[in-house]
């Protein structure tokens, strides 16, 4: 992990750096928690230091996740201070999501870097269709649907969103404008469901990637680097507010257009590396 000099490492910290305030905007603006844009840029940091090819997805996606705690947790408290956060519905999933996320932890301890990155188009792109080319009649349901499909979502929820390295935004999002739900009000629900999905995650990833530590860069937890993790924490945790607050000043359609736009280009970056 030397090959790199000092110049280097000090443009990856500043990479890392702008990355951060970047998670941190799209966390408070779309209720996400940053890992879409966390994710490809620590997948090719990582490349750059060292981490073999078969390792990189899953040290993106737990470093992620670790990220996304203070970011969640900060980007959530400002919207529920809003009152837009639908809690009823956020204390029926806590559990199915929390299960999923576990369920999605294991997986990542032997799954292939190709099933990470597939998940990631997959959701990225069908919601970027529903938000960029959807129609008031595109709906699943007038509402989000009881017991038992409530918990299924939220298992659904906290696999996909561990395997992408995400705070469970894009599939919230997803599932509630599918449900007549409005998008602010998803965007603040889905900042609460990143809660419930990165704090287990995180540790998760820790689990799943102790065996592999001689493999990986100096400070790292299982799949998790705390030296990348450190870098981006701070610019993240203090630009979520921002976001937060832009969210309920933008026009509701331009907050959807950007977000697909956003999920299509990332989405695209995966499927070009799979090729």
């Amino acid at each position: 992990m030397g090959g790199i000099g000092m110049m280097e490492w000090a443009e990856l910290a500043g990479v890392l750096l702008g990355a951060g305030a970047l998670s941190g905007l799209l966390a408070g603006l779309f209720g996400v928690g940053g890992g879409a844009v966390m994710v490809p840029v620590l997948y090719q940091l990582f490349g750059v230091v060292g981490v073999p090819e078969e390792l990189k997805m899953q040290l993106a996606v737990g470093t992620s996740l670790a990220v996304i705690v203070p970011t969640s947790i900060r980007s959530f408290l400002a919207h529920r201070a809003r009152g837009a956060v639908d809690e009823a519905l956020l204390r029926a999933w806590a559990l199915p999501i929390v299960g999923g996320v576990v369920i999605g932890s294991w997986l990542a301890s032997f799954a292939p870097p190709a099933v990470f990155k597939l998940v990631f188009v997959l959701v990225a792109w069908v919601t970027a269709a529903k938000l960029g080319f959807g129609k008031a009649s595109w709906k699943l349901a007038d509402d989000v649907p009881g017991e038992p499909w409530r918990a299924v979502i939220g298992v659904v929820t906290g696999v996909l969103s561990a395997l992408m390295g995400i705070g469970g935004g894009s599939i919230v999002n997803l599932v509630m404008s599918f449900c007549n739900r409005p998008i602010l009000q998803s965007v603040a629900t889905a900042s609460g469901v990143g809660v419930l999905i990165s704090i287990p995650g995180a540790i998760g990833f820790m689990a799943a990637g102790w065996s592999r530590t001689a493999l990986l860069p100096p400070l790292s937890i299982g799949f998790v680097s705390l030296i990348g993790a450190a870098l981006i924490m701070p610019t993240s945790v203090f630009v979520a507010p921002i976001g937060a607050r832009l969210a309920h000043r933008l026009d509701k359609r331009t907050l959807e257009i950007v977000f697909a736009l956003f999920l299509g280009v990332m989405g695209l970056r995966f499927v070009v590396s799979l090729v």
